[in-house]
């Protein structure tokens, strides 16, 4: 007899590091990095991090909703108007707040069809970028997005070695291969992709 193990799917999310940015002289915000860990083959990449603003998560939330009208979404952090950013309780408890939001979101099957939220927390694309990646407007597809922005973000140096001695293996249709990096050990694409037809124009 022969016994199969499937391994049970999992999906760590963390919402850490606040940092102050500054827009200009005038106008600063608060954003959060990000980080993935996931066996689930929902997801092109099995870890990530990205760095994202509140108002990304708001946006994220909006265009979720209304890909999915009978679901019942979950709150992000109130939006306060004594919000602090110098004040690491407020700050903390938005943190606290968003990771909440994006553990639940990641629970739904059918929310994790939704491209745009694999391109929010797989590649630092804005949201009018994403907006134009999922319908089509763009020459790269979300794998694509995704295998780019994690190769030029690649931490470790012994993989770009690896990559490059694996460049005449890539595909020739991939954005990755012109920066010398190779395909990666995950690079099937996106396993639970939205049907077009659920997509927006």
């Amino acid at each position: 007899l022969v016994f199969i193990m499937r391994l049970q799917e999992f999906v760590t999310v963390l919402v850490r590091d606040p940092r102050i940015q500054n827009e200009d002289s005038w106008h600063s915000y608060i954003d959060y990095e990000i980080f993935i860990h996931t066996n689930s083959i929902c997801f092109t990449r099995k870890t990530s991090c990205v760095r994202r603003r509140f108002r990304e998560f708001v946006w994220l939330r909006q265009r979720l909703q209304s890909n999915a009208v009978l679901i019942q979404l979950p709150e992000l952090p109130s939006k306060t108007p004594f919000f602090n950013m110098n004040n690491p309780h407020h700050v903390d408890h938005r943190r606290q707040g968003l990771q909440e939001f994006l553990e639940k979101i990641l629970q739904d099957a059918l929310l994790l069809s939704d491209s745009r939220l694999h391109l929010f927390l797989q590649t630092q694309l804005s949201p009018e970028d994403i907006e134009a990646c999922v319908s089509g407007q763009t020459k790269y597809s979300v794998a694509d997005a995704i295998h780019s922005f994690a190769s030029l973000n690649r931490r470790f140096p012994i993989e770009d070695e690896e990559g490059k001695k694996g460049k005449n293996d890539a595909d020739s249709d991939s954005e990755s291969s012109s920066s010398g990096l190779g395909p990666s050990d995950d690079s099937i694409s996106c396993g639970c992709k939205a049907s077009p037809a659920s997509e927006e124009p």
